[in-house]
This record gives C-alpha cells, structure tokens and sequence, in this order.
C-alpha cells in the first residue's frame, strides 16, 4: 500500500499529527518536497515534538527517507537530528544524493523578500538556482574536490556537514521502489499544502514546490501507477500565512477566537496565522487535482462554542456565482456565498466515535462531504493521538 498525504488548504493543516497516525500502519514515511520552511507539531504523551525536515514518522521508528524533490540546509538538518537522538530517539533515514543544498547565500537571498512572506529559510532561491542548473545536490558534499571547485574557501564548511551525513546519504529513488517490490508499504508527506503549490496556487504567493500529491512521483522518483490511495488533510475552518488572497477570511472577533482556541500561530515562524471560515470551493477543487480518495478532518474542537457556524460554497465574482477557483487576481475580487449552519457547545476533546459527537458537529461533518464529493475517513478532536475518530 502507497498513501500520499496532502494538505488542501495553504497549509497548517495538522498533517503532523495524520501522517503521524498512518504512519503506525506502514513501513516507511518520505518527504517528497519543501525544506525547513515546513513544520509539523507532533504531540505524544503530553511531550511535544516539533520537526522542520524529518518525517514524523521518525517518532515511531520507522524507515524515513528525504527525497530528491527537498532542499536540505545541512547544518540545520544535522541540528534536528541530535535533538531527537538527545530525546532518545535514533534516526533511521536515508536522504537522496539528489536533493538539493540550501546554501548561506539562499538564506541572504531570501531575507531581501519583503513580498511573499517567505518563512526565510532559503527555500526559494535553492529550488531557483535548481532549476537554473546551478545547484548543488547533497551527494555533491561528499566529493571533496568537486565542492573546493565549486565553493572555494567556504568548500571546508560544507564538506564537514557532508562528513557528518555521510552514513544517511544514499539512492533513494532506487531503494523506495525496491522495498515497494518487496511488498513494503510506504506513506509520502508532502509539506504545505495545495493553494501554496507553484503550479496550482495562490500564484506568485506560493512556495517553490509542487506540493500536490503528484509532486510525491517527481519528488521520490515513484511512479504514479504505484500509488493506491491520496489523503486530504481539511482543517475544520480555513488558515493562511502571509500575504495572498483569503476569500472567507474573518477580521473580526470570531476570526480571533478561532485563532486562540487553535493557537494559530506558525510552527516555523510563529506568526499568527489568518483564519476564516471553511471553504468549500477551495476544498472540492484540492480533492479534483490531488485526486483525494478520502479526507481526514482536523481541529474540529476548536469550533465548539461558536454559533452559527458558516461554510462558503461558491464565490460571487463581478456579478457572476462561479464554484471553481479562479486566477489569483480575480480572487481577490471574490464574495464568499456561505450556508449557515447550527454550531455546538459540547466540549468535544473526549469523543471516541462519531456516535459521541454533538448532532450538529456531525451535520457539519456530513456537509463537508457532500460539498467535497469525497468521504471522510478520519476526524481529529483534539492534538493527541488517542483524540481521533476512526470512521
């Protein structure tokens, strides 16, 4: 079995915390895209655990891989993997000698932006010189005479990371589709997610990576025949870092309280994140181009004690209903048509069953499905692994 799990929203959806659960159920867990610009907030037994490069399936033991389709800064990467050694865990990863090598100058280059609200971790200016031919893939730093040629006298610095990796560098592409030969079952975790993809985004407020699920084939050498099943990761409500058009965004003291109740604040940069209302043309449209076979809802809890609650089902542009997604531009210019419908008091952190919810918590779950066309398989109520409903 091959799972791609993917965000549908502008990321922050609580992959984390998914890809944690399925990640009990396979074999291996690759990152096929992004840098240290994601972060993935894993909580188990009260202990949190933030990571930025390693999948989260490194927490449960499992074979995790760093695929060809990352930038990796190596200094950072190698600060990651003492802290969880320092937390009693050891790594078992192997990163492709095809990833690319966030160099110093990436993370100069990337403080200039002022715009795009990057996460400044050199992630867009590494994937530019990539894709300009320039760049310098983590197998490189294991060639001593190659990276005097081509760093000159910062060469030794990246050498040494290149020393200290050594052992965890490999061909990845070939060893996943062994071990999918074998009848090894493997989970791929993309980061960020749909509306941040370069291609299919929020364009030019976006990332530099496809981060849809059919960037898990280019990003781990995978072909798309091998994969069985594509999970979307729907927060219950909407969320957004940085700059970018936000249709069911709320300035206003609902905006606020949803913000507190699911301390919306960035893992990476601790920004506090803009939060809106659920959107269901956004979603329909992630679950069309990722061909999601099912969706995994998360942070249902933080909407206990709101009422009503809204959910936009089409967009009104220049006069016009429209229920697709629209250029960047045009966007802007959108008008969220919303249905109402009734919220709930419960406290809900405790539910182990769909039976244990509130009746409209479950009539919201069913509305979500219906507007999505795509089933729902899992609901989170809560940051711990035991508060997940299993439908």
């Amino acid at each position: 079995m091959s799972i791609v799990v993917v965000g549908t929203q502008w990321g922050d959806e609580g992959k984390g915390k998914i890809v944690d659960y399925y990640g009990e159920k396979v074999d291996i867990v690759a990152r096929y895209q992004g840098g240290n610009n994601a972060g993935h907030t894993v909580v188990i037994n009260g202990e949190t655990f933030k990571l930025h490069f390693l999948p989260s399936g490194i927490l449960r033991g499992k074979f995790c891989i760093l695929g060809n389709g990352m930038v990796i800064e190596p200094k950072a990467l190698i600060e990651e993997i003492e802290m969880i050694k320092n937390r009693g865990i050891e790594p078992n990863i192997m990163i492709s000698n095809r990833a690319h090598v966030i160099l110093k100058k990436h993370l100069e280059e990337d403080a200039k932006d002022k715009k795009i609200g990057t996460t400044k971790r050199g992630i867009g200016p590494a994937y530019t010189d990539k894709i300009a031919r320039r760049g310098i893939r983590i197998g490189d730093l294991l060639d001593e005479d190659y990276m005097k040629e081509r760093l000159g006298s910062i060469a030794e610095e990246y050498i040494t990371y290149g020393r200290m990796l050594s052992s965890y560098i490999g061909d990845t592409t070939t060893t996943i589709n062994e071990l999918i030969e074998n009848g090894k079952s493997i989970m791929f975790e993309g980061a960020q997610g749909t509306y941040l993809d370069i291609d299919h985004g929020t364009y030019p407020y976006v990332t530099s990576s496809n981060t849809v699920s059919g960037g898990a084939c280019t990003g781990t050498g995978v072909g798309p025949t091998k994969i069985d099943k594509v999970i979307g990761i729907v927060k219950a409500y909407t969320t957004r870092v940085g700059e970018g058009p936000f249709p069911t965004e709320l300035n206003d003291s609902v905006g606020q309280k949803i913000r507190d109740n699911g301390r919306e604040y960035g893992t990476t940069t601790g920004r506090p994140r803009r939060c809106g209302w659920f959107d269901a043309v956004l979603v329909r449209h992630a679950c069309m181009i990722n061909g999601v076979t099912s969706i995994a809802i998360t942070k249902l809890d933080v909407l206990s004690g709101i009422n009503p609650i809204k959910i936009c089902t089409a967009y009104e542009l220049n006069g016009e209903i429209i229920k697709h997604v629209p250029l960047t531009r045009d966007m802007y210019k959108c008008k969220p048509i919303y249905e109402e419908l009734p919220g709930w008091d419960e406290d809900i952190t405790n539910a182990k069953t769909l039976d244990d919810l509130p009746e409209n918590a479950r009539v919201y779950i069913e509305k979500i499905e219906t507007l999505c066309k795509t089933n729902v398989e899992l609901v989170s109520v809560g940051p711990g692994r035991e508060q997940t409903i299993v439908i």
